[in-house]
């Protein structure tokens, strides 16, 4: 991977990750088209590039996340992280074959944008528009939601969490919110074990020239992300989810057919 590559996968990071679309199967789309192919630093890439996105919801809401006298916030990001954490543990030879199956991927995204077609009407009458008032009980489900998209990667974690909040009777907003609050713990601890993997089984990768690529992408997925979670919390109040599914389907196609004719594998 070259400092050119990893900057486009940095921007369609920060684009995707906030977005019920999966940032996952969009870098997995994305690295056959640019010629970037599966390596043991392009996995620990992605992941890393996937925390500094998701760390820019720490900037935006900075006040929320420092504000140590609520300590139930905190509890319900713990209560709803443990789900993901058991899952990734059990799950790590189905999740590792299934991120390299691209159909797999193409037909989970196409599922996906299915459902978000028919979401906003499923949930319209929800109340809870407080984070506040999400309930540890809650907050768990929402976390068991969150393991969907371990299971079936183009799911995408956003979508699932999201999807999961409006289960638990709260808008639209709220539910996005507290899915960004959510993928920080759980990003951090995806990172964590990503390189522990890397540095038992794979130490050649850890090298000067890899630490400044690292250091490039997440920069670039960080600044990126900032715009595009702004732009996400605005559109999704106005309009719902409908463009994302239809989105999704499209996508899913267009990989499908070009999987088919041996463009990308």
């Amino acid at each position: 991977m070259d400092t050119l590559q990893s900057i486009i996968i940095a921007i369609v990071e920060g684009l995707t990750e906030f977005l019920p679309i999966s940032s996952t199967a969009h870098m997995k789309f994305t690295n056959p088209l640019i010629g970037v192919t599966n390596t043991p630093f392009v996995d620990m890439y992605e992941i890393v590039i996937q925390l500094a996105a998701i760390l820019s919801v720490v900037t935006i809401y900075r006040k929320k996340f420092f504000d140590f006298k609520h300590i139930n916030f905190y509890i319900k990001l713990v209560i709803a992280v443990i789900p993901a954490l058991i899952g990734g543990y059990f799950l790590k030879k189905h999740i590792d074959a299934a991120l390299t199956n691209l159909n797999f991927i193409a037909y989970v995204m196409i599922a996906g944008g299915i459902i978000l077609l028919f979401v906003d009407k499923l949930f319209a009458n929800n109340t809870i528009n407080e984070e506040e008032k999400i309930s540890f009980p809650k907050a768990f489900i929402i976390g068991c939601f969150q393991v969907l998209s371990i299971i079936f990667p183009g799911l995408s974690r956003s979508a699932a969490t999201i999807v999961g909040g409006m289960s638990q009777k709260l808008t639209r907003s709220v539910a996005a919110e507290f899915s960004f609050f959510l993928a920080v713990p759980t990003m951090l601890a995806a990172s964590a074990k990503s390189f522990m993997d890397v540095y038992k089984e794979h130490k050649e990768v850890l090298v000067k020239d890899n630490f400044i690529t690292l250091g490039i992408g997440a920069v670039v997925a960080y600044i990126v992300a900032l715009l595009a979670v702004r732009f996400f919390i605005g559109y999704l109040q106005k309009h719902g989810f409908k463009i994302f599914g239809w989105y999704r389907i499209i996508l899913g196609i267009v990989v499908l057919i070009l999987v088919y004719q041996g463009i990308i594998k």
